[in-house]
């Protein structure tokens, strides 16, 4: 078990009056069916988890699928969900069987097998479609299927694979009901997650009712949910204030969330430390601007984090100095180590070394309407623009239409953000700077690859951290990204609603069934 775990949480639970007594606190009878209406500005790429990788689309794939793994709230080891049992049945760390559970059922009623199972995985890697997934079960060799037994076959030695079955990439669905080998279309979903999917308009909303086949790890029925889609931090603030939602969480902006107040008895705060990080990824590729690695390090030489996070975000993220972020075991501070402060000296040295023109031109994406990405954008290009060394045009873009412009090489930098995927250091390696990272920046070096390889043989987590720290001080050496900030979580609710602080924890899993009606 590792020794830090990834959340912190920090409740700040707010009550109309004082002395409210313990029994206020339970959810009330007969509230059971009233619908509570969440809003976000995640939004979601695909209802098909072969297609999807991004923090909105597993969002609602937890509520919707089973794995056969979970995270509790603040956990930082897998439980059996859809399984009864999963164990690794060698000591190399390459043989993994999980038993499933009896009873488990479609939303046809049709009973899920293990080969629904097998036929999960071997989907999510025969598509391999360029936001989904599949990179992250790039350890999986093979996967058997015989009665109610399940065994993967590890390519090599990954003690983490536990971890990446209990993710959006583990969903299981109804093979009779999914492709082969294509992702599915329309709005259906087959899943036996503890919500079935009623109604579903793409960017607008998803109602969700409980689904009563559910067995697995959550216990009880939740209550109706509405999952409410905003364009923009400022569309959800408006809906915030016009009292659409009960509850508010991802993106906020920042003003607001500086400003909010836990005196305030019209609403209850959850604020938390998250393993959210933001990173500037850069194309490394033969064609890019910033293919030499020194112009990447020059770049890297002009950020001011403090700067970025005291103006654009006001206090609600703190600037990050390491690939992995504080709270996980193996973090680090290597590029504050390597680039201490703004240093313009140092930027041209290093440019004049490089032999290129001034100022160096290249473009940077965002994804409009998440958070403050168009001011942080700004912010990023003052800094690099103001001794004359680069030359910055910056572009925003719709948040499927951004992902596939970098995924096929069309921006030369872009800044996305990175919701853990588990409780653990390997999810910022071999996803963010190993050989065919979902960056799809075109990064490889041998030594990472040699690192990531060493930590995923190490049963003992707590064994790794010297080596990702190896790992990130390679990283600020070659830049392929420039860490920026790591995000605070927040979670705004009306006074007659529990459960908040339970909806998200940093682990990709977002718990609607715990919001409920006091």
């Amino acid at each position: 078990m590792r020794s830090v775990r990834l959340w912190i949480l920090v409740a700040l639970l707010v009550v109309a009056g004082a002395g409210v007594a313990g029994w206020q606190l339970l959810p009330a009878k007969g509230n059971g069916n009233r619908t509570i209406t969440v809003g976000t500005t995640d939004a979601v790429t695909s209802l098909d988890p072969a297609g999807a990788y991004d923090a909105g689309s597993w969002a609602l794939f937890s509520n919707l699928f089973q794995s056969l793994l979970t995270f509790e709230p603040g956990g930082a080891q897998p439980v059996p969900d859809a399984a009864k049992r999963c164990a690794f049945t060698d000591t190399g760390l390459r043989t993994y069987r999980c038993t499933l559970r009896d009873d488990l059922a479609f939303p046809s009623g049709r009973a899920m097998t293990a080969e629904d199972v097998k036929f999960s995985f071997d989907r999510v890697k025969r598509i391999n479609d360029e936001v989904g997934p599949a990179s992250l079960l790039s350890t999986l060799g093979s996967v058997d299927a015989s009665g109610r037994t399940v065994v993967f076959h590890l390519s090599s030695p990954d003690a983490t694979f536990p971890f990446k079955l209990a993710t959006g990439a583990g969903s299981i669905v109804d093979s009779t009901r999914y492709p082969r080998r294509s992702l599915r279309t329309g709005s259906g979903v087959d899943g036996t997650g503890p919500y079935v999917l009623k109604a579903y308009t793409q960017s607008a909303k998803a109602v969700l009712a409980p689904n009563p086949r559910y067995q697995g790890a959550v216990d009880g029925l939740g209550s109706p949910v509405v999952l409410r889609y905003y364009a923009n931090s400022e569309a959800l603030r408006v809906g915030w204030k016009a009292k659409e939602l009960d509850v508010v969480a991802r993106q906020l902006p920042p003003a607001v969330l500086a400003a909010l107040s836990p005196s305030d008895p019209a609403q209850r705060v959850t604020e938390a430390d998250s393993a959210e990080t933001r990173n500037l990824v850069l194309d490394v590729r033969e064609t890019s601007p910033l293919h030499d690695r020194r112009v990447r390090q020059a770049l890297a030489s002009l950020i001011d984090r403090q700067k970025l996070v005291d103006r654009t975000y006001r206090g609600t993220t703190d600037a990050l100095y390491g690939l992995i972020p504080a709270g996980i075991t193996g973090h680090a501070t290597s590029f504050f180590d390597a680039y201490p402060k703004p240093d313009p000296k140092k930027a041209r040295a290093l440019l004049a070394e490089a032999g290129v023109s001034l100022p160096v031109r290249f473009t940077y994406g965002f994804a409009e309407g998440r958070g403050a990405a168009g001011e942080e954008a700004a912010e990023l290009k003052r800094q690099l623009e103001a001794d004359g060394l680069f030359k910055v045009t910056t572009e925003g873009f719709e948040w499927t239409e951004f992902q596939k412009k970098y995924a096929e090489g069309g921006l030369d930098a872009w800044a996305v953000g990175w919701v853990a995927d588990y409780p653990d250091a390997d999810t910022f390696g071999a996803q963010l700077v190993g050989t065919g990272n979902s960056m799809k920046n075109g990064y490889t070096n041998n030594e990472v690859d040699r690192l990531i390889k060493e930590t995923r043989e190490d049963a003992d987590r707590s064994h790794t951290a010297e080596a990702f720290r190896r790992l990130q001080t390679r990283v600020a050496e070659d830049v392929p990204l420039v860490p920026l900030w790591q995000r605070k979580d927040y979670v705004i609710s009306t006074e007659d609603i529990s459960g908040g602080q339970y909806l998200s924890d940093g682990t990709g899993v977002f718990r609607l069934w715990r919001l409920n009606w006091l």
